[in-house]
Order: structure tokens, then C-alpha cells, then sequence
């Protein structure tokens, strides 16, 4: 992609997008060096543009910037994970309950849709496509609810949420037990069963918290506990490939 015929604020602003749907997707690993002259060449943009879009990210928490060291991408900090899981199932366990409702025939056919395209991506073996899918799940069910906003809302909390899933998804039996969890939510909604559909999604959403807490699977190339990481030593640069 070309950015050099875009006026400076659009430019940094495509760059942002480009370089924070990397880090998440985890095409950019945590860790990896943000290079700006690399980034200048990849784009196609002049220092401030990068350097603009890299002070976004760094408010965000998606980079570290050590003046001495580097910009690198940042660790996922346990904390701040925790708390937006934690965030995130207080808003779902309502909004699921809301749906229950409001649902129709419409909204049942549109989720059951959405877990045959689940199983679909188990299928071909897409964790990148089976993401996309498990969040539209989520979204359709603030749709319902006729509170769509609530998922924007999610949608800047979880950022740091959405690195740990693409990370776990890969582990052996996490997909199937992702559908057979949303299948039971959906089982709930259709038969009006708003306790049950809350309690379903509060599991669904809840095991996440549960992992979080054990501290035997944080990769410190991965984790870090809060956001104040130290500076990468010369060591862990000399890692990187």
C-alpha cells in the first residue's frame, strides 16, 4: 500500500491502522522492533507521519518507546488483561440478558449462521478467520439487544484481550470448546431464558479470567504483569531475529 499522496494527518492515520492491526493479529510479535527508517520505506511516508502514528500506539499500549533502545512492540500486561476481561463480561453478561428480549426469528437464524461459519473455520483450520467470526458472535448479540454502541465500547477495552486470544486459539480443543459454549448461549436465548443465556455467556467469558490468574502459563517473551515494562536489554534484542 502507497501512502505517499496523503496529506500528513491522513497519512499518520493509515499507518496507525496499518501497524495496530499488525500488533494485534500478531503479525507483529511482542517485542519486535518497530524500525523507523524501515517503516518510513514501508510506507512511503516522511518521520513524522511514523512518528505520529507510533505515539498513538504508545498512548494505547500497544508499544514501548526506550529513547536509548528503540520502539518496540509491547508485552501484553497481565493486569490490563485481566481488567478488560473483567470489564468485558460485566457489559456481555447484561446485553445477552437484554437480547433475550428482544430476540426473533431474524437474530436466532443470523447466530446460528454464525456458529455454522465457526465450524466451518475449524474446518479449514483459519484461527485468524474463526476470530473474526467469534467477535461478530459478540457483536450481533449487542445488535440484538439494540445496544450496538455497547460493542464499540468492548471494542477499545479488548485490544490487549484480543492478542491473548490469538495466541490460545491454536491450543488443541479451544475452538470446539468456543462453539459448544456459544451454542449454549444461543440455546438459551431461543428458548427466552435469560438467566441461563447470562450464565452462559459469564462462563464463556469468565474461563478467560480464570486463565489469566495462573501464572504457570505467562511466556515473559509474551507477559509482562503491568505496563511498566523495563527497557529490552541488549540481550533480548540480539534474540530477535
Amino acid at each position: 500500500m502507497s501512502y505517499q499522496r496523503a496529506a500528513a494527518p491522513r497519512a499518520a492515520t493509515l499507518v496507525y491502522n496499518a501497524l495496530r492491526d499488525d500488533i494485534i493479529s500478531l503479525r507483529r510479535k511482542p517485542m519486535d522492533l518497530l524500525n523507523e527508517k524501515e517503516l518510513q520505506a514501508q510506507f512511503g511516508v516522511s518521520r513524522t507521519p511514523i512518528r505520529e502514528a507510533i505515539l498513538r500506539l504508545s498512548d494505547e499500549g500497544l508499544v514501548d518507546v526506550f529513547p536509548q533502545s528503540g520502539t518496540f512492540v509491547s508485552r501484553i500486561p497481565r493486569r490490563a488483561l485481566y481488567e478488560a476481561i473483567l470489564v468485558r463480561k460485566a457489559l456481555e453478561d447484561t446485553t445477552v440478558s437484554i437480547a433475550v428480549e428482544k430476540i426473533t426469528l431474524a437474530g436466532i437464524r443470523s447466530l446460528e449462521s454464525n456458529l455454522a461459519n465457526l465450524r466451518v473455520c475449524v474446518s479449514d483450520g483459519d484461527v485468524a478467520a474463526f476470530h473474526v467470526a467469534d467477535n461478530a458472535f459478540h457483536k450481533l448479540i449487542s445488535t440484538i439487544a439494540g445496544f450496538p454502541g455497547i460493542w464499540e465500547i468492548i471494542q477499545q477495552v479488548k485490544v490487549h484481550s484480543d492478542r491473548y486470544r490469538l495466541l490460545t486459539l491454536p491450543q488443541e480443543g479451544r475452538l470446539t470448546r468456543v462453539i459448544e459454549e456459544h451454542a449454549a448461549v444461543i440455546d438459551c436465548m431461543k428458548t427466552g431464558d435469560k438467566a441461563g443465556a447470562a450464565a452462559a455467556m459469564g462462563f464463556h467469558l469468565g474461563k478467560l479470567l480464570v486463565e489469566v490468574e495462573k501464572a504457570e502459563i505467562w511466556d515473559p517473551d509474551y507477559f509482562i504483569e503491568d505496563a511498566k515494562s523495563p527497557s529490552p536489554s541488549i540481550e533480548q534484542k540480539e534474540k530477535k531475529p
